[in-house]
């Protein structure tokens, strides 16, 4: 599992970069100069994705938080969660620097993904709870 969690921060970190690359050709292209939610596309990936699993890393190192029963549901939420979450945030982004209205829906299904992300977190803690809380003479 330390693969995966070394890759998804990696993999986010592209996405990241990837995601600010297109907010300014975009924005550049159109001569856009308003706001737009493109423009937080880029930090949520890096901050988000990148960081938080860059910790989980270590955290697994640690404490061998990827041996819990919670870990793979979180792992695999998480990842819904930033994806639903980010994708609503780059088509209503898009669709503000296209000068178009992106209606109650998109944002209805980003708040989905915030909702993802904070059931993952939960998660994450119960199986950290689990590790910093277990006698020292079981530690893995």
């Amino acid at each position: 599992m330390t693969k995966k969690i070394y890759w998804a921060a990696a993999i986010y970190t592209i996405l990241g970069l990837l995601g600010g690359l297109y907010y300014r050709e975009l924005t550049k292209a159109r001569n856009f100069t308003g706001d737009t939610q493109l423009s937080i596309v880029h930090t949520h990936l890096l901050a988000l994705g990148t960081l938080v699993f860059l910790i989980v890393l270590v955290l697994d190192k640690v404490f061998a938080l990827s041996e819990t029963r919670s870990f793979a549901p979180f792992f695999w939420i998480y990842h819904a969660g930033m994806l639903i979450t980010v994708g609503g945030m780059v088509v209503h982004g898009t669709l503000t620097v296209l000068g178009k209205e992106s209606g109650a829906a998109i944002a209805g299904i980003a708040g989905l993904g915030h909702i993802l992300l904070t059931v993952a977190f939960v998660l994450l803690f119960v199986g950290l709870h689990g590790r910093i809380w277990k006698p020292a003479e079981t530690k893995a």
